[in-house]
């Protein structure tokens, strides 16, 4: 006899188990030979190897299948235990390449625009990706979309967010509130987007033990993040010193992706940004990619697209904190070194 315990990270213990454990006792129908007990977020099998093995690969089945659709019907796990099993997976309905992943209730969290989906597939090919465009255009949204589906499938162990608190100078201390109080203002934009594709239970777990950390960037001095996906929100309020320090904490097996909106910096006057200066610096580098999202990819309300489009056509030429010209309007950059 042996033992193993399984982690379910990757789907809702609900969606798994059902209501009063209904789709759990189908799948312990399938497994006569086991003896499996589910608490929370992980599963003891206790019983020959060869079944344990057994179980893993139709447990995998049921899990590609939620990530999929979204959706684990009683109907649906019978099918997947059952002979066909490994059949189904394969046949099923493919509900759009677009898709990132299913977040709480269902939701259909995708790439909503071309300029999204190339940010999709860049990072599928390089370990750093810039996606740089105008307010409402799903740059953070996707990003963390992108982090929480590699934290998810296992390619990462943990997701790092941060942006520059820039209102507050880096320094917070005349803030009332511990210092999560003083931070959480200016990263809610993150947990925002986390509450749409993480259980809330969850996602305080992955918090508190750190598998999700969301800090101001002043925090990341001094740091090598390795193993991790680690966004950079707000990059166009970072300083040229700040961006540096930023970029050189990438460890070997990392994900990075910075995010910015030129056309909205908040540094102190004559404070050149460290995003402008990036995109001249380090354009033809192997495995960075720069994506340039613009007005089309607006998804917020028809009025943000009217009013960025207004503010474009009234805006002066530039001082030291223009973004370079030598960008595409729309698309990216590839890198051919």
């Amino acid at each position: 006899m042996s033992e193993k315990i399984i982690a379910v990270d990757s789907v809702e213990p609900v969606e798994l188990y059902g209501v009063n454990d209904h789709k759990l006792n189908i799948i312990k129908k399938h497994f006569p030979k086991l003896r499996i007990v589910a608490r929370g977020y992980s599963i003891k099998l206790i019983g020959d190897d060869s079944e344990i093995e057994r179980f893993e690969k139709r447990f995998d089945l049921l899990t590609d299948f939620y990530h999929k659709n979204g959706v684990l019907t009683e109907h649906t796990i019978e099918r997947l235990l059952g002979q066909a099993g490994t059949n189904i997976i394969e046949s099923m309905d493919d509900t759009g390449n677009d898709v990132i992943l299913f977040g709480n209730s269902g939701l259909v969290i995708k790439a909503r625009t071309p300029n999204q989906k190339k940010m999709v597939e860049s990072i599928d090919k390089n370990d750093m990706l810039f996606a740089i465009g105008p307010a409402g255009t799903g740059k953070t949204y996707t990003a963390v979309a992108l982090a929480v589906r590699a934290l998810k499938n296992k390619e990462v162990r943990r997701i790092i967010l941060t942006r520059p608190a820039v209102e507050a100078g880096e320094n917070l201390g005349f803030l009332p509130g511990d210092l999560k109080e003083k931070l959480d203002p200016y990263l809610q934009p993150l947990y925002d987007a986390l509450y749409d594709m993480i259980p809330l239970e969850k996602l305080n777990q992955y918090l508190e033990s750190k598998i999700i950390q969301i800090a101001p960037l002043a925090f990341m001095r001094g740091r090598t993040l390795d193993n991790a996906f680690v966004i950079l929100d707000e990059a166009q309020n970072t300083t040229e010193s700040q961006m540096k320090m930023f970029l050189t904490r990438m460890g070997a097996s990392a994900k990075f992706i910075i995010t910015g909106d030129a056309s909205q910096i908040d540094l102190p006057r004559h404070q050149p940004s460290g995003l402008i200066q990036v995109m001249r610096v380090i354009k033809n580098v192997q495995g960075i990619d720069f994506i340039y999202l613009d007005g089309s990819d607006v998804i917020r309300h028809r009025l943000v697209k009217a009013i960025i489009e207004r503010y474009d056509e009234a805006k002066p030429e530039s001082k030291e904190n223009q973004a370079p010209t030598s960008h595409p309007a729309k698309g990216r950059t590839k890198d051919k070194s």
